[in-house]
């Protein structure tokens, strides 16, 4: 928080005075600036009365970039979404790793993993993760890449460490009637090019995304055209009269039909699903935080590329190993992640221990499993067993690797 004096000759005065009957001190108002950008500092604006003889009013200002905040602060801060499926999947998603957050009351909003030694884990809204990250107040987050996008792509403040988290699955999409005017518009191009839209009469979109949406707008040529924000149930807006088309998150698009709703062919301005964001700097700038990040982005590519894969494991008599690795890499199911694993299987014969069998270890998709099996017992394969895979660890993550990249570390 910073503290600054604005003196009165700058004071801008009111126009109309609050009533000419009453004996009151002149009336001043502070100009607010307004936020254009997620990452620009703001401050509040004041309407207030004064006596003449005070020369001065202390107000105070927020900025998002307090250094002085961000050098007190050791504790490393992960930020996490507060409500709905998006919360409950990121949780699941960190249970499946063997974080566990820690929360001893439901309605606070800090809690702790305890297998991450300080840390603290902070329940925002997406969008507050974005601008808390942008601000210092976090070091790294899990949001929707729609929200990135709408509040902090651009800026080189922000790094996605993992694309791709597999929940949270959407699109933004526009949407305009299946009836009336729209009932023969089914691609943008030919929304852009109906004649309605005029200077005094433009279309009219509703959305939450202030940002994304008009740029969209623009760069697929539409010039007469507004925006109207508001957030949930945008659906409603068109039949109420107070929007021709949305641009909104969409799943499934059964919302959409059930409100006379259409997407349209070129109308899909992004594809989203929870990503992995970090703060550039808390990563060059802090050893903790790098170690953290990696840790927290090699359990969720080591569960996630074990999702619907399998252990496959067999025996099977052979005169060698080299000879059973041959049978097996015939079959085009049974090659695995890289190649089949085989070992002997010793079994003891008149007081001699002598290899009888080899073990077969393949790693198969769970789609493959029945053919699998069918091709080992082909080729002789016996006691054939199958397991779920629970992680699969690289000896590099890949994508720590190309995060380092980009951090120039």
């Amino acid at each position: 928080m910073s503290l600054s004096r604005l003196h009165l000759p700058n004071f801008q005065q009111c126009s109309s005075p609050l009533s000419s009957s009453l004996s009151l001190p002149p009336c001043f108002h502070v100009p607010c600036s307004q936020r254009r950008r997620p990452h620009t500092t703001w401050s509040s604006s004041i309407a207030c009365c004064l006596p003449q003889q005070l020369q001065s009013v202390a107000v105070i200002e927020k900025n998002e970039t307090s250094t002085s905040v961000l050098s007190e602060r050791k504790v490393i801060r992960f930020g996490l979404p507060s409500k709905g499926r998006m919360a409950a999947d990121t949780l699941d998603l960190l249970k499946d790793c063997q974080l566990l957050v820690k929360q001893v009351n439901p309605r606070q909003y800090v809690a702790e993993i305890p297998q991450l030694s300080n840390m603290e884990v902070w329940f925002q809204r997406p969008k507050d993760i974005v601008r808390k990250l942008l601000s210092g107040d976090l070091d790294i987050g899990i949001v929707g890449f729609d929200t990135f996008s709408e509040y902090g792509l651009g800026n080189e403040d922000l790094i996605i460490v993992h694309d791709a988290l597999g929940y949270g699955d959407c699109r933004l999409s526009l949407a305009i009637p299946n009836h009336g005017i729209f009932e023969s518009i089914n691609s943008l191009r030919e929304l852009s090019q109906m004649l309605q839209w005029t200077a005094s009469k433009p279309l009219r979109v509703a959305t939450g995304f202030t940002h994304l949406g008009p740029k969209f707008m623009k760069d697929n040529g539409f010039v007469n055209v507004t925006f109207s924000t508001a957030d949930g149930a945008l659906e409603a807006a068109p039949a109420m009269g107070i929007a021709d088309a949305i641009l909104d998150l969409v799943s499934s698009g059964t919302t959409l039909k059930e409100n006379n709703l259409k997407e349209i062919e070129g109308g899909v301005l992004l594809e989203s699903q929870a990503v992995l964001v970090a703060r550039r700097k808390s990563l060059v700038e802090q050893e903790d935080v790098r170690c953290r990040t990696k840790e927290i982005l090699e359990r969720f590519e080591a569960h996630l590329r074990a999702v619907d894969q399998f252990t496959v494991t067999a025996h099977m008599r052979g005169s060698s190993a080299e000879e059973v690795a041959g049978r097996v890499c015939s079959q085009p199911s049974l090659s695995g992640l890289e190649g089949p694993t085989i070992s002997p299987v010793f079994c003891k014969h008149n007081g001699k221990v002598t290899p009888d069998y080899y073990a077969i270890v393949i790693c198969v998709p769970k789609k493959a499993i029945y053919k699998s099996v069918q091709q080992l017992r082909e080729i002789g394969g016996s006691g054939v067993l199958v397991s779920p895979l629970t992680y699969i660890f690289e000896e590099v993550t890949p994508r720590w690797k190309e995060l380092l990249l980009k951090l120039g570390l």
